[in-house]
């Protein structure tokens, strides 16, 4: 037994010194295709890494699931493109939060992230050229529309170029034992989606909103007799225990976030399209400006509607849409054509590649 299992380890030992030439080989290629630009696009090129990732996890055989292999070649695609470029993503801080998780899943370990104290921030420090892109919560599969992050949006100069989906797991931390929790720190919107665990379990705490789930875990780090609800890297990244895991009351709770830069991603056959516009205060205002969708078969797949911030425009409404397909595949080009001469505003937010 002893002897086979030696030999196992030697046939995995070439198969890594195998890996380290292909991904240092891998590494050179990203590097040549670098300097052939000389600086005139981004390495960041989101619809590319999304055909990578698509045709490498459709090609995945087993044992490892696919989710496991796209993480092991998100990271492999982040090393060459850091060759390339030196990339900086602004995200709503402090460091822990699920965003980070976001910043950390789509563009891999190879980046800069950046902290931020609000969404808003987020926005202004990318705006500014701090960083080349900022990734932001825009819904949560329970909770609906980030509503900050919508009228941000409106205003923002920056166009998504992608998107993240996280599965949201709500794990409850402290340094000491259940019973002697006294206060509760989460951001609002954690709070709301553990409602029911929490009845059960915590009847009656003291439940106090903060900003981010990793504010709560710094500050149930340094009171006694406090908790908070946050990820397992808020856990690592202030000193917590994890006391009881995915607390959530939904059991496939996620939250979609974008990613927003001054790039536009190319067509993949795969995507999807933000758009936000007004529509006039009469009767049937809004099924005038859907029909070009319904008319050129274009699937919407989200309308939420904001009120408008304007003073002259008490009681109006933005429209944000999401639809099927890229600004410019035929069909869609066709609607929005069609969109731009009905609507009072139209605002096309980006394409991007749909997330895997």
């Amino acid at each position: 037994m002893a002897d086979d299992i030696e030999k196992l380890r030697r046939e995995i030992d070439g198969l890594d010194d195998e890996l380290l030439k292909l991904i240092n080989r891998r590494a050179g290629l990203a590097g040549r295709i670098g300097a052939l630009k000389q600086g005139a696009a981004s390495a960041y090129r989101p619809e590319r890494e999304s055909q990578i990732l698509k045709r490498i996890t459709g090609a995945n055989g087993g044992p490892l699931s696919a989710e496991r292999v796209a993480g092991v070649f998100r990271e492999v695609i982040s090393a060459c493109r850091g060759l390339e470029e030196a990339i900086r993503v602004t995200y709503l801080g402090p460091e822990g939060t699920f965003s980070e998780q976001a910043v950390r899943k789509h563009f891999g370990r190879a980046v800069e992230a950046q902290p931020e104290p609000s969404v808003d921030e987020a926005f202004r420090r990318c705006e500014a050229g701090a960083a080349q892109f900022t990734v932001v919560p825009v819904e949560n599969s329970t909770e609906g529309a980030v509503g900050r992050t919508l009228d941000l949006l409106l205003a923002t100069p920056l166009r998504i170029c992608g998107e993240i989906e996280l599965r949201v797991q709500q794990n409850l931390l402290a340094k000491g034992s259940l019973k002697a929790i006294r206060r509760l720190y989460s951001h609002s919107q954690s709070l709301a989606q553990c409602a029911g665990w929490l009845a059960q379990h915590l009847p009656g705490i003291e439940q106090v909103p903060v900003a981010s789930n990793a504010e709560a875990a710094q500050r149930a780090a340094k009171e006694e007799g406090a908790g908070a609800i946050a990820g397992e890297l808020a856990a690592e990244r202030y000193g917590l225990d994890v006391l009881a895991r995915s607390i959530e009351d939904a059991e496939n709770n996620t939250t979609r976030f974008l990613v927003l830069g001054e790039l536009d991603a190319a067509p993949t056959g795969r995507d999807r399209t933000s758009l936000v516009m007004s529509a006039e205060n009469k009767p049937g205002a809004v099924h005038a400006l859907l029909t070009p969708l319904a008319e050129h078969r274009v699937s919407m797949t989200r309308i939420e509607s904001r009120p408008a911030k304007s003073r002259s425009a008490l009681w109006e409404y933005m429209f944000f849409i999401d639809v099927d397909g890229h600004q410019k595949d035929a069909p869609v080009a066709k609607a929005l054509a069609e969109l731009q001469r009905k609507a009072p505003f139209l605002k096309v937010l980006g394409s991007y590649p749909r997330a895997n």
